[in-house]
C-alpha cells in the first residue's frame, strides 16, 4: 500500500478540487489540496517525500509552468499534469520534457489511483537512494567503524577510551565483522601510531613457518635460512601487533607468545641473544575463547593474559539500523573504484538489505555492493535472497550472457507489472535499446502485465 504517501494536489476548479482529494484519500493518500500553483510552491519543501498532481489550465501559474519551477528545485519529483482539453501535442511536449504521466479529462478513477501509486513508489525509492548517498558522504575518511546504532556508538567511545594506553586487547567478532579495522583503529588513535602496525593470520601459515614469521632468525639457523630476517614481533617494536584467528595458533607457539607477553622480549631462531621489544597486542578470535568447549586446545593461561581488555563486535543482523548506512558507502566506494555510475537501488535490492542475515557481515555487504554497481546482482522471487541467473552452463560465453540479459529484463518486467516506463528507468537503457531486446531475446511485454489487463 502507499503507507499515506503525501501528495500535493493543484487545481482552480474548487468543485474538482474536492472531488479528486476524496477519491485519492479514498485510495489511501495523503492529500493537501491548493487551489493555485502559488501556494503549493509555497508550501514545497526540499526532499518533499511526495508527488504533485497539478491541473494545466490555472490562472497566475499553469500546470506546466509549476512542472518547470519544479524542475528547478527537484528534478527527481514525479509531477503528473491533467487537462481537460485533450491536446495531444502539449501531452507529448509535456512527457518529453519529463513530466511523468499525462492525463486526460474525463478519465476513470483508477487510471489516476494506478499512476499515482506509481508516481508514489518511484519517489520513495529516488529519496531512500538519496538518503543512502548523502549518509555515505557523512562517513569520516578516518572512521571505517561505520554505525549508528547504540551498539556501534558505544564500541567506538570504548576504543577511544584505551586508544591511548598500552594495555592488551582481545577482539571477538563473527567472520567478516571488522576485527582487523578495530585493531588499526586501536593503532591510529593511539600514541603508538608513528610506529608499526605488523599483521599475522596466525591461521594462513603452517606450523613450520610460523615461528620464523613471529620470531625471526640469523642465517643457518633452519634449511633455507640464507640471510637474517627480523620476526613480526621484533618489527611491531613501538608500534602495534596484529594476531588474527589466535584460536588457530600451534600450541607450541603459544606458550612462546605467553612468554612474549609476560616478559616483553623475543628470542630469534639460531642465536641465544635476548631482544627486548616494546609493543602492544591486538590479537582477534572467532570464537569465545573464555568457553572451553569453543576454546579446544587454546591454551587457558594464554587466554587469561590476552584477556585484559574484551571487544566484543556484534553481527550485522543485531545492527540493522546500520545496513542502509553501510551499503551506501560501501557502493559509492564501489562507483568510484570502478569508474561507474552509481546505480538507483530497487525495492527488491531495499528488502533484501533488510531481510537477508548477513552471516559474512560487513565484508559480505561490501561484496555484494561491488555486485550491485557492477550490475551483476539479481534478484529471484521477490523479497527472497539474490541468486544469480541459470547462465546456462557448457554453452559459449556470446551465449550465456544474452541468457543472462533476457532474464534480468523479465524480471524487471515482472516486477513492474510489465510496466515500460518504470522497467526501462530500473534497467537504465534508451527505450529503442529495450524494444530492440525485447525482441532479440523473444520477450513479450504483455505477458508481465496484471492479469486483468491482458484481456
Amino acid at each position: 500500500m502507499t503507507d499515506a504517501a503525501s501528495i500535493f494536489l493543484v487545481d482552480d476548479d474548487k468543485d474538482l478540487l474536492r472531488a479528486t482529494k476524496q477519491t485519492l484519500e479514498l485510495a489511501g493518500f495523503s492529500v493537501s489540496a491548493f487551489s493555485s500553483a502559488v501556494d503549493a510552491l509555497a508550501a514545497l519543501t526540499p526532499d518533499f517525500p511526495g508527488i504533485i498532481v497539478s491541473d494545466i489550465r490555472m490562472p497566475q501559474i499553469d500546470g506546466l509552468q509549476l512542472f518547470d519551477r519544479v524542475q528547478r528545485q527537484d528534478e527527481d519529483l514525479p509531477v503528473i499534469l491533467v487537462t481537460g482539453h485533450g491536446d495531444i501535442p502539449m501531452a507529448v511536449k509535456a512527457i518529453q520534457q519529463g513530466v511523468y504521466d499525462f492525463i486526460s479529462k474525463p478519465f476513470p478513477a483508477d487510471r489516476l489511483v494506478q499512476s499515482v501509486r506509481r508516481a508514489v513508489e518511484k519517489r520513495r525509492l529516488v529519496l531512500e537512494n538519496r538518503a543512502l548517498r548523502k549518509a555515505s558522504e557523512q562517513v569520516r575518511d578516518d572512521l571505517p567503524l561505520i554505525g549508528q546504532t547504540p551498539a556501534m556508538e558505544r564500541l567506538r567511545h570504548t576504543l577511544r577510551q584505551i586508544a591511548d594506553t598500552d594495555v592488551d586487547v582481545l577482539v571477538t567478532g563473527e567472520t567478516g565483522s571488522g576485527k582487523e579495522v578495530v585493531a588499526s583503529l586501536l593503532h591510529q588513535w593511539g600514541r603508538r601510531n608513528s610506529g608499526n602496525f605488523v599483521a599475522l593470520n596466525c591461521g594462513a601459515l603452517p606450523e613450520t613457518v610460523i615461528e620464523s614469521e613471529l620470531f625471526g632468525h640469523e642465517p643457518g639457523a633452519f634449511t633455507g635460512a640464507q640471510k637474517k630476517r627480523v620476526g613480526r614481533i621484533e618489527h611491531a617494536s613501538g608500534g602495534t601487533l596484529f594476531l588474527d584467528e589466535i584460536e588457530s595458533m600451534a600450541p607450541s607457539t603459544q606458550v612462546q607468545m605467553l612468554r612474549v607477553l609476560e616478559m616483553r622480549e623475543v628470542t630469534p631462531l639460531g642465536t641465544n641473544e635476548v631482544r627486548p621489544v616494546d609493543l602492544r597486542v591486538v590479537a582477534a578470535a572467532k570464537v569465545d575463547l573464555g568457553d572451553p568447549r569453543q576454546r579446544g586446545d587454546f591454551r587457558e593461561d594464554l587466554y587469561y593474559r590476552l584477556n585484559v581488555v574484551t571487544i566484543s563486535i556484534p553481527p550485522l543482523r543485531e545492527r540493522r539500523d546500520d545496513i542502509p548506512l553501510l551499503f551506501g558507502y560501501f557502493a559509492e566506494r564501489a562507483a568510484k573504484r570502478f569508474r561507474r555510475d552509481m546505480p538507483v537501488a530497487s525495492s527488491a535490492v531495499h528488502r533484501h538489505l533488510q531481510s537477508h542475515d548477513w552471516p559474512g557481515n560487513v565484508r559480505e555487504l561490501s561484496h555484494f555492493a561491488e555486485r550491485f554497481v557492477l550490475g551483476v546482482e539479481q534478484f529471484v522471487g521477490g523479497a527472497s535472497d539474490p541468486k544469480p541467473a541459470d547462465l546456462g552452463e557448457g554453452l559459449p560465453l556470446p551465449d550465456r550472457l544474452d541468457r543472462y540479459e533476457a532474464s534480468i529484463i523479465r524480471d524487471v518486467l515482472d516486477a513492474n507489472d510489465g510496466d515500460v516506463r518504470r522497467t526501462i528507468a530500473e534497467l537504465g537503457i534508451p527505450r529503442k535499446t529495450f524494444y530492440d531486446k525485447l525482441q532479440r531475446h523473444g520477450i513479450v511485454r504483455a505477458d508481465y502485465a496484471p492479469s486483468d489487463e491482458r484481456g
